[in-house]
Parts: structure tokens; sequence; C-alpha cells
């Protein structure tokens, strides 16, 4: 039998009363009953059967009262043809998977929509059904669910929500809600008629950077005729500005900090060999764009297990790479040295070829590397501040790799011998070195650094055959300005370029950007031709 409709008003005061009670009181002072009366009315199916029922479904305290709210909010409420049962439907592999909102357990399939017919709502229940859902989430168990309820509140907050709050922040436990709470209240009671309570109400939001909170300060502003508000309004405007300012700079210097370490990455290898051999290795592009391809096809193996993968990729990738490399030099650049001038164009000419070697054997087209699940979405500091996963994941990346590389050129046998062979080939070659031997691990070495950067690069851009190309310009240009040879100068000068690129871009765009780095370096060089730090040793000095 259909329950009487109550008015408008009605339904509001009885809704508000029932979240405060159920905020305030244990959930076994609620009316289970409510919960079964107010499903019967949604199904009843009409504009006014609507908002009782969902007044009802909110006041049980009944767990599944969230779901079917949830539900019917998000037009996956549905009243079965045959026999009027109410369901949840979503899109299955056969048709449409049902659940009974009355129980949450599976209610069998619907082969089509033919069989399901939709309950609607209009723009007054969905602002009663957000009402309804924020309320609910108040007093949820989960405190991120209570923190989404308050925000939602936030954006349409009225009389009926500010008592809620009022009422539910008394026996808050939670920091951050709580936090939450206190801003909604002072946002609520910018709009007092009192100007005591405005003003106290603006020493709560200074510096508060909540997007509804910026919004009300202006329109605050805008309207407010007391002299003594507008003063304090202004006083809050101008701190959350230069909060905004400085989570702005915060920002550039992070994204500068990525951009720098994947400069760093892909030049760290090229350090090594140019500071050594004095190679100028146009196919150091491609070693990464090898080891960015060795990231997709261990991946390829392992459809299951992205982020494995992507672990057990990073050394595939330095064997990988440092073979070519090796092949390269043994094959190639053995026979060139003391003449840059032609290992230049043969270089070029190998880079080339591997180009033409992946578009043959793989895809001439870019290839999907997928992110793993803890390098995906982002760390949300704040409202106006997030740092994305995989880029923080990079800037780690790096500075392991540097660390890694350092300790190698610094604590093992062959970092003394690469030093030597650097700072003076000849007395190293009297000293008993063989400096083919190191030449040919060198530039291994610096290789499979190269392909290992292609692992991380393949986490942040497309990968294709001409991922290389991109990066090979800056990997001299960070070479060259930090002092070649030098792995504390290739990371100061990789970190110092992608941060000034960084904050000159808002204001001369990615292209002009680049080239007034360029412009700097150029003329850097000209008044220091080694770098920020130059080797030392004779032939250094020569």
């Amino acid at each position: 039998m259909p329950v009487r409709c109550l008015s408008r008003a009605g339904l509001r005061a009885r809704l508000i009363a029932a979240f405060l009670l159920i905020a305030s009181m244990p959930s076994a002072f609620a009316d289970p009953g409510d919960f079964q009366r107010g499903a019967a009315l949604i199904a009843e199916n009409s504009f006014a059967s609507l908002e009782e029922g969902v007044a009802l479904v909110a006041a049980s305290g009944d767990p599944k009262a969230r779901q079917l709210l949830l539900a019917l909010q998000g037009s996956d409420l549905y009243l079965l043809k045959s026999d009027r049962t109410l369901v949840i439907a979503a899109k299955g592999t056969d048709g449409y998977d049902l659940t009974d909102p009355l129980t949450g357990e599976p209610a069998g399939t619907a082969a089509s929509k033919r069989e399901l017919k939709r309950i609607r709502i209009n723009n007054r229940l969905r602002s009663q059904l957000s009402a309804a859902i924020a309320g609910l989430d108040l007093s949820h168990q989960d405190p991120a669910i209570r923190l989404s309820g308050v925000n939602e509140m936030l954006a349409n907050l009225d009389d009926d929500g500010l008592k809620l709050l009022r009422e539910r922040i008394q026996v808050e436990t939670d920091t951050e809600v709580r936090e939450a709470m206190t801003t909604a209240i002072a946002l609520g009671d910018l709009d007092s008629t009192d100007p005591e309570v405005r003003l106290r109400s603006l020493d709560v939001l200074q510096g508060n950077l909540h997007p509804a909170v910026r919004g009300a300060i202006r329109r605050l502003i805008e309207t407010d005729a007391d002299p003594e508000v507008l003063k304090s309004a202004q006083r809050v405007k101008d701190s959350i500005e230069f909060k905004l300012e400085l989570y702005s700079l915060a920002e550039t210097l992070f994204f500068g900090l990525s951009l720098g370490s994947v400069l760093v990455l892909a030049a760290i290898g090229l350090a090594i060999t140019f500071g050594v051999m004095g190679v100028i290795n146009m196919a150091h592009g491609e070693l990464i764009m090898l080891g960015a391809y060795t990231t997709y096809l261990v991946q390829q193996l392992m459809p299951g297990h992205i982020g494995l993968a992507l672990l057990l990729a990073i050394p595939a990738a330095f064997m990988v790479s440092g073979a070519v490399g090796i092949l390269i030099e043994r094959g190639v650049i053995r026979f060139l040295y003391g003449r840059p001038l032609e290992t230049l164009l043969a270089t070029f000419g190998i880079s080339l070829i591997l180009q033409q070697l992946v578009r043959t054997l793989i895809s001439p087209q870019n290839v999907p590397v997928a992110n793993p699940e803890w390098m995906s979405g982002s760390w949300q500091i704040n409202s106006v501040l997030s740092l994305t996963m995989n880029r923080m994941v990079i800037i780690a990346f790096c500075l392991i790799v540097f660390s890694a590389l350092y300790l190698v050129m610094r604590k093992t046998a062959l970092g003394l011998q690469v030093r030597a062979v650097s700072q003076n080939r000849a007395m190293a070659r009297a000293m008993g070195v063989r400096s083919a031997r190191v030449d040919a691990l060198t530039f291994g070495l610096g290789s499979g650094i190269a392909g290992v950067a292609g692992v991380a690069l393949s986490q942040l851009t497309n990968v294709g055959p001409n991922l290389g190309q991109t990066y090979i310009i800056d990997s001299f240009m960070v070479v060259v300005f930090g002092g070649v040879g030098n792995l504390w100068g290739t990371l100061v000068a990789g970190m110092s370029l992608g941060v000034v690129n960084k904050i000159l871009e808002p204001w001369a765009g990615a292209v002009l950007a680049k080239i007034l780095v360029l412009v700097f370096i150029i003329l850097f060089i000209q008044k220091r031709p080694r770098g920020l730090f130059p080797q030392k040793g004779r032939a250094a000095e020569g």
C-alpha cells in the first residue's frame, strides 16, 4: 500500500533530522524497516514517491543504503518489466549483470535493456540524492569517504548541511576530516548577517586553498559593505594568492627536476664514452631507443605482470644496449680513433641502420608500453599541487643509476682503469692497462646506461623508432655544459637545464625556451670551454 507523500519541506526536515540522529547516536537507534519501505517507494517510480523513498532509505542506517542511492544517482537503478523487481544493472559480457539492492546479492542477468525500465530522476531529486549521499558519507567508518562527503557538501552548502556538519564535527575523530568540516562551516558562516561571525570565518579561512573558498572570498569582496570585513577578506585573498604562487613554483621545480632527471639519464652514458674516448657517438639516441623497445618486448612476454616486467627490463635493456655498444666499438669505432669527423659520420649511419632495423623487425609505428600500478596516479598534496607518481619514480631512479655508476667509477678496478685512460692514455698503457679492452668495456657501459635510460623514458613518452633522435642533441648539450667526462657535471647540468627549461616555458613557449637555453650554453662555452666541472689530467690539459 503506497505511503502518503510528505511535502518538500517535510522531506528536508525529516532527512536532516535523520542524519543528525545517525551522526550523534549509535546505528541501533535507526529503523531498519525504513530501508525496505524506502525501497518500495522508489520502486513505485513517481517523483513524489522517489523523494520520500530516498529520505527513508537515507534515514534507515542500513549499510546497503549508500549503494542503492549511488545507483539511483548514477542512473543504474532499474525495474524488471516482468515483475517490477528493483535491481541494479551493470553492463556485462552477456547483456546486463543484475544485483538485488535489498540484499546485495547477484540477481541474474538481463539479455538486453528491453527487459528493464530505468528509474529516472529530475534535478530536484539529484540535489536530494547528493545531500543524502553526503550525509551517509559523514557517518561512514572510512575517514576517506567521510572526507569525500564533506567535500561534496562544500560544492552545494545550505542551512541543513551546515546544521549536519555542526553536529557531526562534535564526534569526528579524524584530523583531516575535522579540518574540512571546519572549513565548510566557516565557508557557510560567510553568509551570516553578523559582521563578527564573518570576520571569525575569515580568520579560519586564512590561507585555505580550496577552490570553493577562493570563489567565496572573491564574491564577499564584491558584495560586502562592511569595511572591516572587506579589509580582512582582502588580507585572506592576498595570503591565498601568495600560497598559490609558492605552490606554482614548487610544481615548476618538480617538473623541471623530472625533465632534468630524464636529461641526466639520457646523457650520463654519453658522458662516459665521449669523455674517455672522445667519440662523438650519434647512435647514442638509438641505444636509448633499444632500451625502450626491450621494455616493450619484456612486457609482451609477461602480459599479466606489468610491474615485474618493468623491473626485469632494467637489466635486460642494460645487456642488450651494452652488447650492441660493444659491437659498434669493436666493429667500427676502433678503426676511427683520432678521426672525430669520420666517427660522427659512421655513428650517424649506424643510427639510421638501427632505426630501420626496429621498423622492420618490430613496427614502424609507436608501440604501447604500460605503466605499472605503483607508477600510476599522483600524490595529491593539496587542492592545487599534485605530483605524478611516474615522474617521482623517474627522479628517484635517476639518482639510483647515478649513484651506482659513480660507485663503479670510483670503487672498482674498471673505474680506476677508465679514469687512468681518460686522463692520460699513453701513461696508462705504459703502466700495463689494456686500453683497447678498457675502450670496449667503457663503450659497453655507457651504451648499457643508455639502455636503462630507455626503460625510464618508456614510462614517460611514446616508444617509436625516432625516440632517440629527440634526446641526442639535449644529451650532447648536457655533457658539454657539465664538463666532458665528469659525472657530477652531468648531474648538475642536466638538472639545471631541466629546471631552467620549465621556468622559461610558461612565458616563452617550449620551442623558444629550448632556443634560449641553447644560446645560453653557446655563450657559456665561449667563457668556459671545458664546462662547469672540467676534467683533470694531462689529456684534458692538452
